[in-house]
């Protein structure tokens, strides 16, 4: 029987057109990858590929193996999965990126009731305020809160939405006059969640009015935490999710401005490599979170998926 592994690394080549980006959705070297094929090649006593400076292409002879072997491997892999539910359904390990604020205040209440629920499946949580590339970052899946994904190298599931509200402390307002459009916002007050060196823009809307403020001349972070406690220190206003101001508006240590103006809405998703489909710890912890995060955090979902 033929080797999967090297039609595998062939496949991958000809999607991608590209042995380096062949080898980085592999995580393999691009010399093993060019072994590979060379030898996958020699196999069949047939060249495979054309391989010039700017590009790869499949020759004749390629294209059809191409077609033929992919039928066979999607057929194997499936084959595989259905065996793997029937009989290994809740054991392996998990690799899992999550943002940090999230991740410190949800993650590990929901950690503790998914190993009670399924106690053999070993767990990987990385926390990071960086939106990693799940791709290049070996994770099995990443949980992130942005702005509407516009990545179409990944799988994405949207959850629910996060509201966002632009916060300060009174304090604040003992320095400073109290702003009652978003044109009063003094920019150098505005503390901005960014990666370092950018700029955010605040997008205000009330009704068909459009204000924007650029945030970030003065102080960028890239977690909500640090915000908040600059927030609360009388630094400035941040706009920051919902969730991570909400114990201090709950005791009034800060408290919304510009409370009659709409900012744009974050999304919490579960965002995955090109799985087809997903495997089955992958899905399994999809599922839980889901339902641990409606049913226990009482959030409101409107799930969709690209």
């Amino acid at each position: 029987m033929q080797d999967l592994k090297p039609i595998r690394v062939f496949l991958e080549v000809a999607t991608r057109r590209s042995f380096a980006a062949a080898a980085r959705d592999l995580r393999m070297t691009p010399a093993t990858v060019t072994r590979t094929v060379a030898q996958l090649e020699r196999d069949l006593g047939q060249q495979l590929l054309v391989r010039t400076t700017r590009q790869v292409s499949l020759t004749a002879f390629g294209a059809e193996v191409a077609a033929r072997y992919r039928r066979i491997v999607d057929d194997f892999d499936r084959a595989t999965v259905d065996l793997l539910r029937a009989t290994q359904p809740h054991r392996g390990r998990l690799r899992i990126n999550a943002p940090m604020s999230f991740g410190l205040r949800v993650m590990p209440r929901l950690i503790d009731s998914f190993r009670l629920a399924y106690p053999r499946i070993e767990l990987e949580v990385s926390l990071s305020d960086t939106l990693l590339d799940v791709m290049e970052s070996a994770h099995d899946l990443a949980i992130r809160i942005s702005l509407p994904p516009r990545d179409k190298s990944t799988i994405w599931r949207k959850l629910c939405e996060i509201p966002r509200v632009a916060v300060a402390s009174p304090r604040l307002f003992d320095r400073h006059p109290r702003p009652l459009s978003p044109d009063d916002l003094h920019p150098a007050l505005c503390l901005a969640y960014a990666s370092s060196g950018e700029e955010e823009v605040w997008q205000f809307r009330k009704g068909q009015i459009l204000r924007r403020v650029t945030a970030g001349r003065m102080v960028v972070a890239n977690n909500g935490d640090f915000l908040t406690a600059l927030v609360l220190a009388g630094s400035g206003i941040a706009m920051l999710p919902e969730f991570i101001v909400h114990d201090a508006l709950a005791s009034g240590r800060a408290e919304v401005i510009l409370p009659d103006w709409s900012l744009p809405q974050l999304w919490l998703s579960l965002h995955y490599p090109p799985y087809q489909p997903l495997p089955p710890l992958v899905e399994i912890f999809s599922s839980f979170f889901e339902a641990f995060l409606r049913d226990v955090e009482g959030m409101d979902f409107e799930s969709n998926s690209g």
